[in-house]
């Protein structure tokens, strides 16, 4: 996809950060040298995307360029080089779809499948209805509970075609669940459940004395 294919052909006139994200601003500009405050570019156009309905308008390109004292096309460069910046329009639930190999061999293709039957866009595309919008992306991080997608700031992961196609439909009734796996699983533990330290027995100790240790303990011993 083109950088100019990226950037949204209606811009607004003006941009300007609010008072309180100015306030933000200075706390983050803070943290840097002032010889070094282009390295703040990503945490204000975050800040930009945020506030201007999760799409960054040429504008704010140019307000963060003039901030700091980078040249626009280096602004540029980062906004366009990471996904999680949108330099268009986008629906109310960004959906970032890992295709990377453990999502695809775990099964992301009948995760997309599911969306473009649900929803009848591709990535890069948004729905009829305006509210969602698709994109594929490389490794998200999440690959132990794979295939997974990223839909605004959370993840949910654990899917296949089924659970995908339900995800969708609570977020159109507009009631999402908890972010994580929708399996139930915490963390990346295995799906039966624990397999140690889940059996007590008893255990002689050196002395005779008698022990209670997990049966994990034992068969370790």
């Amino acid at each position: 996809m083109s950088i100019s294919s990226r950037i949204a052909e209606n811009q607004p006139e003006s941009f300007a950060f609010t008072a309180q994200n100015k306030k933000r601003i200075k706390e983050i500009l803070g943290k840097y040298p002032k010889e070094r405050k282009a390295s703040a570019v990503m945490p204000l156009l975050d800040l930009a995307q945020r506030q201007h309905d999760n799409w960054i308008p040429m504008k704010a390109i140019e307000e963060i360029s003039s901030m700091l004292g980078m040249a626009e096309i280096r602004v540029l460069e980062v906004a366009t080089f990471y996904t999680m910046f949108n330099l268009r329009p986008v629906g109310r639930y960004y959906i970032q779809a890992c295709g990377t190999t453990p999502c695809w061999l775990r099964g992301s293709d009948d995760v997309m499948r599911s969306i473009y039957d649900k929803l009848g866009i591709r990535t890069g595309e948004t729905s009829a209805c305006g509210k969602f919008t698709l994109l594929e992306v490389e490794c998200l991080g999440a690959c132990v509970n794979a295939p997974m997608v990223q839909i605004n700031d959370d993840y949910y992961e654990d899917l296949d075609y089924i659970s995908m196609g339900n995800l969708i439909d609570q977020m159109e009734a507009g009631e999402l669940p908890s972010a994580g796996s929708l399996r139930g699983r915490q963390g990346s533990q295995p799906e039966p459940g624990a397999t140690t330290l889940d059996t007590v027995i008893p255990m002689k100790t050196a002395n005779n004395k008698a022990k209670t240790v997990s049966k994990g303990d034992a068969d370790a011993g």
